[in-house]
């Protein structure tokens, strides 16, 4: 059986560039300091393979790359994945020995005990079919599942796992139903049906274990960062209960839910949703241990030590753009972040001197100028820019003005509500009232 694997649209570059993404010819990055071994040691089963092939096809260091291949190399020997063995196979290109060259003789021995087990596993589910047996069939497709996600199958694995669902009876059915479709689903970067089963799961009758709740939480927030969604994303991670631990590492690892969670609520967050929902949440704080440098640049950030907080980011910088889920959006956030530090240091000031807040920002001036300018054009900072005498001036609003404008507003609706008053009450006065059962004249 010729084993075919299908790549989802984030690992896509991994893999080989005749499958779409990010092209050989990328710039590469700065990631001396990465431990791939530890790194790799987060993640269980498929996604430490597509991590692995991630990693050497985006670091642009030899030794980096060659130590994630044969460790791809070996994971994919060791799962029987005769696919992903053959790209970490031909990306090696014989630089690692003899040992490392590939097996034509292995691939072909797997492929035909997968061919026999796939017809063992057909032919027992149409025993249970026939024999209308629904825990036996629901159980069937489940092993049949099973197996095309082992083999890389994700859409044939995707079916079967939808196939249980007509033979659920319980709720903890449903729930497993729904987990495997999620996974499967987050695979195959098809994060709207995320969504969708993470919602079914979380809507069945009977309470959910702890463990469940968080791996739907970080799945939700998975598919949230994935469209882009970053403050939905944000509130997501920050709901990942720590009983999450390292039962999710089929996706993530714990350190992942404290990266991804504190980058979107950064982006996304006013400073008091910060301090509430990230700094004082004793849950992530959990995750956020994990990763001292993260949970240091936001603590910077909160405290406004904004130069501090962005360094923390571009050095941490490489080693996100090596993230398999998150290195699209790099980019994105961080310009989100840089914008909405900009802001805050502005707001308490009725002046700015530009010096000042380049040396803050350890920026050029005339840099910062640009961003302030782009940012005021939005109209996301109210104020102007002298140019030659490099000072920034904020067009506060006329408070004295606008208490006035609402004091006369209050006084308008008052006196409305005092003459509807008066006109009800006259009414009923003079019985001018319709009564209930009585008809009109």
């Amino acid at each position: 059986m010729d084993v075919e694997f299908e790549i989802p649209a984030a690992a896509a570059a991994a893999v080989t560039n005749g499958l779409g993404g990010v092209e050989a010819s990328a710039a590469p990055l700065s990631a001396e300091q990465l431990d791939v071994e530890a790194y790799a040691a987060q993640y269980f089963g498929r996604t430490r393979l597509l991590r692995l092939l991630f990693i050497a096809e985006r670091c642009g260091v030899e030794s980096i790359e060659l130590d994630a291949l044969r460790m791809a190399h070996d994971e994919a020997r060791n799962r029987e994945d005769t696919q992903l063995y053959r790209d970490a196979s031909h990306r090696i290109n014989g630089r690692l020995g003899p040992l490392y060259r590939y097996d034509q003789g292995w691939v072909d021995s797997v492929n035909r005990r997968a061919e026999q087990r796939k017809e063992k596993l057909e032919n027992e589910l149409n025993g249970y079919r026939t024999n209308l047996i629904k825990e036996s069939i629901r159980m069937g497709y489940n092993d049949i599942g099973d197996f095309y996600y082992g083999h890389g199958h994700l859409s044939e694995a995707f079916k079967s796992y939808i196939r249980t669902r007509d033979y659920c009876t319980t709720s903890k059915h449903v729930v497993q139903m729904c987990t495997h479709v999620i996974l499967v689903s987050i695979q195959l970067g098809q994060f709207a049906h995320v969504t969708n089963y993470v919602s079914k799961a979380e809507q069945t009758q009977d309470e959910l274990d702890a463990v469940i709740v968080a791996k739907l939480r970080a799945a939700a927030g998975l598919a949230y960062l994935e469209t882009k969604k970053y403050k939905l994303a944000a509130r997501k991670f920050l709901e990942t209960g720590p009983e999450l631990g390292n039962n999710y590492s089929e996706v993530m690892a714990p350190q992942d839910v404290a990266v991804y969670g504190a980058l979107c609520a950064l982006a996304s967050f006013d400073r008091s949703d910060l301090k509430s929902k990230v700094i004082d949440n004793s849950s992530f704080r959990n995750f956020l241990e994990l990763v001292p440098e993260v949970r240091e640049l936001v603590n910077d950030f909160y405290s406004s030590r904004y130069g501090s907080c962005l360094q923390h980011l571009e050095k941490l910088k490489p080693n996100f753009l090596l993230d398999i889920y998150l290195h699209e959006h790099v980019e994105s956030l961080y310009k989100d972040i840089r914008h909405k530090a900009i802001i805050q240091y502005t707001l308490p000031f009725i002046s700015v001197d530009l010096n000042t807040m380049a040396d803050a920002f350890k920026t050029p001036v005339a840099m910062l100028e640009k961003e302030l300018a782009a940012l005021i054009t939005e109209n996301k900072i109210k104020a102007r820019i002298d140019s030659h005498n490099k000072i920034l001036y904020a067009r506060h609003a006329d408070q004295r003005n606008a208490t006035f404008q609402r004091a006369l507003q209050t006084g308008s609706e008052f006196e409305r509500d005092v003459k509807a008053m008066l006109l009800r009450a006259n009414l009923m006065k003079h019985d001018f009232n319709q009564k209930p059962g009585q008809r009109k004249m």
